[in-house]
């Protein structure tokens, strides 16, 4: 299913990803926790786990966060990239219309030597 959806979905690189943070992209993590507590976050991004992400971009859902926007450009990623394809593909369905997944992950963020904040 992973392979597939990054077959369907755009796959940005670390570097792309810096980029886009420039240019204004939401960047919505989706790990656990307990992930971001061991690993960092990268700065500005949005926190909404796998198991809530429907509810968190609903602009209609009382949980909806602030900052989903179904017109903007919407970048995920997790720990290694594959929630993040999947997650890419649901909120494509949901109507998001310039949506994409970092492969890789917050691991190949880390390992590039990106910055990532303390939780």
């Amino acid at each position: 299913m992973v392979a597939e959806a990054k077959s369907r979905v755009e796959n940005v690189t670390p570097d792309q990803l810096e980029k886009e943070i420039a240019d204004g992209a939401v960047v919505v993590d989706l790990r656990e926790a307990e992930e971001l507590a061991s690993t960092g976050k990268i700065a500005g991004s949005i926190h909404a786990t796998r198991g809530l992400l429907e509810f968190k971009a609903d602009p209609s859902h009382p949980y909806h966060v602030e900052g989903f926007d179904p017109d903007k450009r919407v970048i995920l990623h997790c720990a290694s990239g594959g929630r993040s394809a999947l997650a890419a593909e649901t909120l494509s369905s949901m109507g998001y219309k310039n949506v994409a997944h970092m492969d890789g992950g917050i691991t190949k963020w880390i390992e590039e030597g990106k910055p990532v904040d303390q939780v």
